[in-house]
């Protein structure tokens, strides 16, 4: 597994993520493919900038065009101040092989490494058994269930939260 930033080009990934009835399924439904495009351009400007880690996950490095998936961490402001949040996608073909918690992992150990982000939140959807095990495995600490907004649509989510300096457990563990 290799991860990239986002590019232009990423535009049918995208879609195949997020305009799926299966992908977005407890994110509130597929959201519509016209602002795909528009909302790469953003990703990739902002990944290029360092403003946040949008990064496609690539399940063989000797296969540089096919993407099974993205994790990204990225800081907003929560109404009481900012936070760093990060999520995670992988397509269903690919879903059972562990990319997700590997590429979370990863992007995890970059912030830790780089001393960056600070505590990272997660809300993960309460539904979603594989992420919110994720979450648990990669040492996040569960704080409550919580209604969140996610493309102007309420959700039902896990809130959990990870300082990547004290709370990432080694890797293997």
């Amino acid at each position: 597994m290799r991860l990239r930033d986002v590019t232009p080009d990423d535009v049918d990934a995208y879609v195949r993520m997020r305009c799926d009835p299966i992908m977005m399924a407890g994110l509130g439904g597929p959201l519509p493919a016209e602002g795909m495009r528009d909302k790469v351009r953003r990703d990739a400007r902002d990944a290029a900038a360092d403003r946040a880690w949008i990064k496609m996950i690539v399940p063989d490095p000797a296969t540089q065009d096919e993407v099974a998936g993205q994790v990204t961490i990225w800081s907003h402001d929560s109404g009481e101040g900012p936070f760093s949040e990060i999520g995670w996608m992988v397509l269903p073909r690919f879903q059972g092989r562990g990319l997700a918690k590997r590429a979370a992992r990863a992007l995890l150990e970059r912030a830790r490494d780089e001393d960056r982000w600070g505590v990272v939140h997660a809300f993960p959807a309460t539904g979603n058994g594989a992420s919110n095990g994720i979450c648990r495995s990669l040492g996040f600490r569960f704080l409550s269930e919580q209604s969140v907004t996610f493309a102007d649509r309420v959700l039902r989510s896990n809130h959990w939260t990870l300082d990547p300096r004290t709370d990432l457990p080694p890797a293997g563990a």
